[in-house]
């Protein structure tokens, strides 16, 4: 049965027979999901704090960015069951930065005080802690706020690990990015740019100036324009829509040019459609690394990439901050703040 919205949990009371007194188990706040379902299913509540492991530090919250993953694993019983199991409540949540409070003798180069952020690889991170391997952290730039960390991880290395690793961009190749006004899209944007690319980007004509001061050199208003009319002899395309728009997206790349995916919406038609033009058409699964993520972090201490934040939340308005995820019409990211 779920509690009353709004009630916190009550607190874990287990009594310590050794000494005959009772001990309140370490509890933090956090949102906490029974059931998929609508945003009011991410219930507030307490949850018990983190114990640390071999090689993790604990971290206490600062920020959280909202992703669509948040909203997708929210509404689907498979996806919560695939990543947690038969669990009840899960805590959702990708995306902090925060402070390391505590750490293992284990967990490196890392102190007790560091800012610090990461993408989670396995949730739990709508809470006022989180345990996480120190392998996947990388310290917060002192230019950027622990809102900006936040908003950071999962949509830049969504971008990044597919142009950097997939697609090998030299100076002056052509690279169309698709949705560049999106939280994948503004950091595909300005790392092709970085790589020295020519960049063509699609997106709604009132996003046009945002996606031009990205870096973008040619913008495509895809509600009133073909971008398969307007533009031709791509070399690379980083698709973040599927259907029509990666169909299409075929017909404008060179023989021998590559179009990556990150939806996993390909399909046997259009695998022969690229394979008889000679395009390569893949698909690029995210992965979690530290190491990509420093990356990332060293780039953004020299102002190269910069995260834009469409608008922040309280950490109480969780279930209005996945509304707006949902609407899929948000600039930049969405970001709570603990």
């Amino acid at each position: 049965m779920l509690p009353p919205k709004g009630i916190y949990l009550p607190m874990l009371i287990l009594p310590d027979r050794s000494v005959g007194k009772v001990v309140i188990n370490a509890v933090m706040k956090a949102f906490l999901l029974y059931e998929a379902g609508g945003p009011d299913k991410l219930v507030p509540g307490e949850a018990p704090k983190p114990t640390l492991k071999k090689g993790e530090v604990l971290v206490k919250v600062k920020a959280i960015g909202i992703n669509p993953a948040d909203t997708i694993y929210r509404n689907s019983s498979a996806f919560i069951t695939a990543l947690f199991g038969e669990e009840r409540p899960v805590i959702l949540g990708w995306d902090i930065s925060g402070e390391i409070v505590e750490k293992t003798e284990d967990s490196g180069e890392f102190a007790v005080g560091d800012a610090v952020f990461a993408l989670l690889p396995a949730a739990r991170g709508y809470a006022e802690f989180v345990a996480v391997n120190a392998g996947l952290l990388a310290r917060k730039p002192e230019n950027i706020s622990f809102e900006e960390a936040a908003a950071t991880p999962m949509a830049c290395l969504t971008a990044w690990q597919p142009l950097i690793r997939g697609m090998k961009i030299k100076k002056g190749d052509k690279v169309l990015i698709h949705a560049a006004s999106g939280g994948v899209g503004h950091f595909a944007v300005q790392i092709a740019k970085y790589l020295g690319a020519e960049v063509m980007a699609t997106s709604s004509a009132k996003n046009r100036d945002f996606v031009i001061s990205l870096g973008a050199d040619k913008h495509i208003d895809y509600r009133n324009e073909d971008f398969w009319e307007v533009i031709k002899d791509i070399d690379f395309v980083l698709d973040t829509v599927g259907g029509e728009t990666l169909e299409h997206s075929i017909d404008v790349v060179n023989p021998g040019g590559t179009i990556i995916s990150i939806l996993g919406l390909t399909n046997e038609r259009l695998k022969s459609k690229a394979k008889e033009k000679g395009v390569n058409l893949s698909l690029w699964g995210m992965q979690g690394n530290g190491e990509d993520l420093r990356a990332v972090a060293d780039l953004m201490s020299k102002g190269i990439i910069k995260v834009h934040i469409a608008k922040e939340y309280p950490f109480s308005a969780m279930a209005e901050a996945h509304t707006q995820v949902e609407t899929r019409r948000t600039a930049g990211k969405i970001v709570l703040t603990v």
